[in-house]
């Protein structure tokens, strides 16, 4: 079976390179290069490749913005991240949005192609040294996610968000199109099941869980 890739790079040389690498591979197939964020998501919805091979840093959209296009619209494509540098924020969104691999281009050429052909195949492939704290954070993160749900309802931790941002009462009312009055009900709803008495406590508390 023929894996169909589309490269997106916004380096003409690397592209080249990695076309190179793939024609001497009689399973993968580039059906397209795309040197900036529109041209890839045109490409990938156009063609339905099995897997998007993306830049993280791109011009016109970047790697990240090409990820929240797609994931409005998801197709059979698997996409595999490629990038000089990688920060823990960066993996976190790149898993949250679906990405299946992750790879450091200083990896050795024969790397990338397994990954191609691990990721096409179902498997994921994240670089290690980037990707194993995040990962550890992205699960506690989603567990305190859990406990939150099970004590604050989605408007009340929603409320909760914006008062660690600062918001005062008004404020949040007039984003969420509510009456101040009812934003403080819900305000006090939430000092009573947390067992919190003020803005700054419950600022402490969203600040742990990762709300903010």
């Amino acid at each position: 079976m023929t894996i169909r890739v589309v490269l997106a790079d916004d380096h003409p040389i690397f592209l080249d390179g990695v076309e190179q690498l793939f024609q001497l591979e009689p399973d993968l197939e580039v059906v397209a290069r795309c040197v900036d964020g529109e041209e890839t998501v045109r490409a990938v919805r156009e063609l339905a490749p099995d897997v998007l091979l993306l830049d993280l840093r791109m011009p016109v959209l970047d790697g990240m913005s090409v990820l929240r296009e797609l994931a409005r619209e998801p197709g059979p494509t698997r996409v595999v991240l490629l990038t000089a540098d990688l920060d823990e924020n960066d993996v976190l969104d790149a898993i949250r949005l679906g990405v299946r691999g992750v790879v450091l281009k200083e990896m050795a050429p024969r790397l990338l192609i397994q990954c191609v052909r691990k990721v096409h195949a179902g498997e994921r492939w994240l670089e290690r040294r980037s990707t194993a704290q995040a990962l550890d954070k992205l699960l506690a993160k989603e567990a305190l996610g859990r406990d939150v749900a099970a004590v604050l309802t989605q408007r009340e931790t929603e409320i909760v968000r914006m008062v660690a941002r600062g918001l005062a009462n008004k404020e949040i009312a007039s984003r969420l199109q509510i009456t101040e009055g009812t934003v403080k009900v819900h305000v006090h709803s939430v000092y009573v099941k947390l067992k919190v008495s003020n803005r700054v406590a419950l600022m402490r508390w969203a600040e742990s869980r990762g709300l903010v």
